[in-house]
């Protein structure tokens, strides 16, 4: 059998520009997702077989530019320079040309296969833009193939020049921006110079070396400074330097920008002819209701009301059908196993555990699709500018709402995407902000206790109240903080505004169902790991004076000539129960949690809460499955309710303590994975513990509040 020829492509583009709705479109599910090396930004593979090729699409993080700032950047650029893909796909959106083509112009300085996927063209075609792209095509130096990732329009051709280019079938002539005099004198000779080292021209485009230096470019600034030819180069980079002294004249790097610039505006009048429009676009008439001054607010909540309602209501059949399974797994296992060690730890520890956490998947499959279809729209960029202006009155800005609501998803993505903030004091405050969005691990824990103690029809607002919550906390702390201890001004900023487009339901599956197959793959990794650790601690060391005791009773009520066989029954039943609490309270999971017991008391919370707490450290998820694990270890009735029915006959619980915890989980410590990334973001341990000591304290003042606050409602039953 021969073997497909495999074709390797990377797709590049800005944010908002289609770029992973044609991945999905042109991959569908045959994809895989990871992480790209030393970061936590997730990287997606998918192949598609055409025309006796394995064509391999690699899927780089959106990015407007080539420079070092950004770690998406460096990804993007390290990519295409060291993995040398055979062709990049620079997808840009149709609709705004100007701003996309600045990545092109950068990638023609790599001297790539450049392809160029003009998406979104059924809307370039809609707005009466006429675009001559063969002239284009000579002007960038590269071939462009109209395509449409909603329509479904341009995927074939583009597959079938991906090949041709490949195969040198049809080639265009590379061009690249000319830039001033001086600046051409000053690349000429850097360019000279570095073509004396065989190891930098042989593996990097020198005058892409020459232009980055002239930019001042730290890593390429790093990479060079071992050659002999250093000296040199600094001796016509200081020389850039002095001739730029003028007050008049742009430094080297904004002249370089304005080049750039200055041939895309060039290139776009020639090619590109815009009709005078007669009346709004759709996106300019949907755009003065969704970002008014006065409904933007109101209207960006009742969404995200909708959202949350959404979310609950809907999940309620699925999470039964789940919750039935894993109860009908728990009776099987029982059956088949006799009692004792193993049994007792697959029904009690596993079951329980990992059964407690995938029963909220619905939830999680659910919320993302509704976040994934606001972001697809591009009403998620409306919504940072709406709340725009409630920033500036906290000291930050638009801009940091964009990692913000990246943390309703996870908050490690969401500190990454700090990197964008340039103020450090911004940056900082953004971080420890950032936690308080309520992510996705969190939701199962919500979903649990408002099942428990809310009737159905207040769901919704309860989980939407906790989520708001979390936003009021936040911007309150961005507040105290940038009066305090982070003074400092923000720095300017203008939000980008997508036109409003319907997204794919392929590809707002796709993303969502990728994000399901992680939860599930955390649920039988880390929270399984997790839930064997915590039913140890919850079994051992036990007492044998307990046993003994439990075993005395027991042999004086199966001896006793009064009782009923039945009366019997339910009296061992209740002395097994009695034994079990008692073990559990006295492994070591009850002394951890006796330990903190104090300090969490006035927050309505007990030991169990404690270890549950604690547990919840390693993910947040955890606190569902140890909650299910200790109540599981009390309940000797195999049919018996479900975990949510315990809480709510647990007499130790009532609804405000329920609202004191899912207060206290949405504001303190998140998982330790996020710790580390926060330490890496940060740069020091110094703010790791000042945050873990800001996040705790307001998880216990607000905690108690709420409680106390409760309790005077009358919602301590």
């Amino acid at each position: 059998m021969i073997k497909k020829k495999e074709i390797v492509v990377a797709l590049a583009g800005n944010p908002n520009s289609g770029k992973t709705s044609l991945f999905n479109e042109l991959v569908g599910t045959n994809q895989k997702v990871g992480n790209w090396a030393g970061v936590t930004i997730e990287k997606y593979e998918g192949t598609v077989i055409h025309k006796g090729y394995s064509i391999r699409f690699i899927d780089l993080p959106g990015t407007y530019s080539l420079t070092a700032y950004s770690p998406e950047e460096v990804i993007t650029r390290n990519f295409i320079i060291e993995k040398k893909p055979d062709v990049v796909v620079n997808v840009v959106d149709g609709t705004s040309l100007e701003r996309n083509l600045y990545l092109t112009v950068q990638l023609m300085e790599l001297k790539t296969n450049l392809i160029l996927a003009l998406n979104m063209f059924d809307e370039v075609e809609k707005a009466g833009i006429k675009i001559d792209i063969k002239q284009l095509q000579n002007l960038l130096g590269s071939h462009i193939v109209p395509t449409s990732a909603v329509k479904k329009t341009g995927l074939k051709s583009l597959l079938d020049h991906i090949v041709r280019v490949y195969e040198h079938d049809i080639i265009i002539a590379k061009n690249k921006v000319v830039f001033s005099e001086q600046i051409e004198g000053k690349i000429d000779a850097l360019e000279k110079l570095l073509e004396q080292e065989p190891q930098l021209s042989g593996k990097y485009p020198v005058r892409w070396l020459a232009i980055k230096l002239l930019e001042n470019d730290t890593q390429v600034y790093n990479l060079i400074k071992d050659y002999p030819i250093w000296i040199k180069a600094l001796k016509i980079l200081h020389g850039s330097s002095s001739e730029q002294d003028s007050p008049e004249e742009p430094d080297l790097e904004t002249a370089i920008t304005d080049d750039r610039n200055s041939f895309i505006r060039g290139a776009l009048r020639e090619t590109m002819v815009i009709s005078a429009r007669k009346k709004k676009s759709v996106t300019e008439r949907i755009d003065s209701v969704l970002i008014n001054r006065v409904l933007g607010i109101p209207i960006f909540l009742l969404i995200m009301w909708c959202v949350f309602s959404f979310t609950f209501k809907l999940g309620e059949a699925p999470m039964g059908w789940i919750e039935f399974f894993f109860k009908w797994l728990a009776n099987s296992v029982s059956a088949v196993l006799p009692q004792g060690f193993l049994r007792s730890i697959i029904v009690d520890g596993i079951i329980a555990g990992v059964g407690g956490v995938l029963v909220f998947l619905p939830n999680i499959i659910l919320l993302f699709i509704a976040l994934s279809f606001l972001e697809g729209t591009g009403y998620m960029a409306r919504a940072a500018f709406v709340i725009d202006k409630v920033m500036h009155k906290v000291g930050l800005h638009g801009k940091s709402f964009l990692p913000m609501i990246t943390g309703f998803g996870c908050s490690i993505p969401a500190l990454m995407a700090t990197r964008t903030l340039k103020n450090r004091g911004d940056r900082l405050v953004t971080m420890m902000i950032i936690p308080f969005m309520s992510c996705g691990a969190k939701l199962p824990v919500y979903v649990l206790l408002i099942s428990a103690f809310f009737p159905p029809a207040m769901a919704g607002n309860v989980l939407f109240a906790i989520y708001i919550f979390g936003v009021l906390i936040a911007i309150i702390s961005a507040r105290l903080l940038k009066s305090t201890i982070l003074k400092g001004c923000s720095e300017p900023f203008v939000m980008e505004l997508p036109v409003y487009r319907l997204p794919t339901i392929k590809s707002i599956l796709i993303q969502s169902l990728l994000k399901a197959q992680m939860y599930i793959k955390k649920a039988g990794t880390t929270i399984l790991l997790a839930s064997l650790i915590i039913w140890l601690a919850s079994n051992y060391p036990q007492s044998a004076k307990i046993s003994v005791e439990t075993g005395t009773s027991e042999q004086q009520v199966n001896n006793s000539i009064t009782l009923s066989s039945g009366q019997k029954a339910v009296a061992i039943q209740k002395l097994e129960n009695n034994k079990a609490s008692r073990q559990l309270e006295y492994s070591a999971s009850g002394k951890a949690g006796k330990l903190i017991e104090p300090l969490i008391k006035p927050l309505g919370f007990d030991w169990r809460i404690g270890v549950a707490l604690i547990s919840g450290l390693a993910a947040k998820e955890v606190v569902v499955s140890t909650l299910g694990t200790i109540y599981s270890l009390g309940e000797a009735d195999e049919k018996s309710v479900n975990l949510a029915t315990r809480l709510r006959h647990d007499p130790g619980f009532s609804k405000a303590a329920a609202l004191s915890l899912m207060v206290f989980v949405l504001l303190y410590i998140p998982c330790i994975a996020t710790i580390m990334v926060f330490k890496k973001e940060s740069g020091a341990w110094k703010w790791v513990g000042i945050y873990s000591v800001y996040a705790l304290s307001v998880a216990w003042i607000s905690s108690f509040i709420v409680y106390r606050i409760a309790l005077l409602l009358g919602l301590g039953n």
